[in-house]
């Protein structure tokens, strides 16, 4: 069996990035996503626009042209295809990668483990690996009754299925405003609940004015210092000061952020900060306490995942793909 260089596992704009930083240096590589190209932002609301301007979403050097200030959700979309095929990267979509583990035969010093969509499986081995998993894939979970109805979603993308029909969002953050004032333009009958007092500190400036002035006037209802108890096939129950109440609900969006896949790290070897979720790694070289075994994008951050965007992951790769020639060399 051939030994690879290298093996990235993940398709987000970290893992693409690592995998052009690759092809550049003349590596033999496989990048693995279980998923479509750049998963994340496949699953990122359909309407969504970015924070961002588009240079700073840019990989491999090449650019990103957009006639807007912001790029949209599918100009990033057709930004990336298009750079992995400028630089011809191979991508194996649909595989998952079961394990990564560690072997002691001298050269090789990684077996992977993966299965695509049919559920065939296949071994690969590698000197090196780089995981870019990010934290969007795994939900963070509130732990309710009803939490896994068919009507409750993680994830929010569309809202014409919901016209005249009332949703309840769960959450205080970009996900959930954008979520609940495009519900709510589609003719929806919107409630917003959070846990504190008051919307997330970091909503998009442009974004943040129109949905309190919604909650003001009452056009989306909102109630704060308030929990989610328990989801019903057609309410939810939630409460405040100890008060209980039942809110109408066709659709439930849970929109309370998301979690690098911990387990994962775990059974590669990874030692995880128990408070923090923070993989061990060099923050320099971004190398792992297993030898050999990288991190690269959100999955760097652990539980802190307002340090780590597509802006500064873009980064990684290239520092750990220059790390690795060294180790090759």
């Amino acid at each position: 069996m051939k030994v690879l260089d290298l093996i990235i596992v993940g398709g987000g704009p970290a893992g693409l990035a690592a995998a052009i930083a690759a092809e550049r240096a003349g590596f033999a590589y496989k990048v693995f996503e279980k998923g479509v190209l750049v998963n994340s932002i496949f699953n990122f609301p359909s309407q969504m626009v970015f924070f961002t301007t588009p240079e700073l979403l840019e990989i491999g050097d090449l650019p990103f042209s957009t006639p807007r200030d912001k790029p949209t959700r599918d100009e990033a979309l057709r930004y990336y295809r298009k750079v992995i095929d400028a630089c011809e990267i191979s991508v194996d979509l649909g595989q998952s990668v079961a394990s990564v583990e560690q072997c002691d035969d001298g050269e090789t010093l990684f077996v992977v483990e993966t299965s695509d969509s049919q559920g065939r499986k296949a071994s690969w081995r590698s000197h090196t690996v780089v995981i870019a998993t990010g934290c969007y894939d795994r939900p963070n979970l509130l732990g309710i009754p009803g939490e896994d109805l068919q009507h409750v979603s993680h994830y929010y993308t569309e809202s014409h299925e919901f016209y005249r029909k009332d949703v309840v969002v769960v959450g205080g953050k970009n996900s959930a405003a954008e979520a609940a004032l495009e519900l709510y333009r589609t003719g929806a009958r919107v409630t917003v609940v959070h846990r504190r007092s008051e919307l997330g500190a970091n909503i998009k400036y442009w974004v943040r004015p129109d949905i309190e002035n919604r909650i003001k006037e009452g056009s989306i209802k909102a109630k704060f210092d308030t929990r989610v108890i328990e989801i019903r096939p057609s309410e939810v129950v939630v409460e405040h000061d100890g008060v209980q109440e039942r809110l109408p609900a066709d659709g439930v969006f849970l929109l309370t952020g998301y979690l690098a896949n911990l387990e994962f790290l775990r059974s590669c070897g990874i030692r995880v900060d128990p408070d923090t979720n923070i993989p061990s790694h060099n923050s320099e070289t971004f190398e792992t306490n297993v030898s050999g075994l990288y991190l690269a994008g959100a999955v760097v951050a652990g539980a802190n995942r307002g340090e780590v965007f597509i802006e500064n992951g873009r980064f990684h790769g290239k520092v750990v793909v220059g790390e690795i020639a060294k180790r090759l060399a």
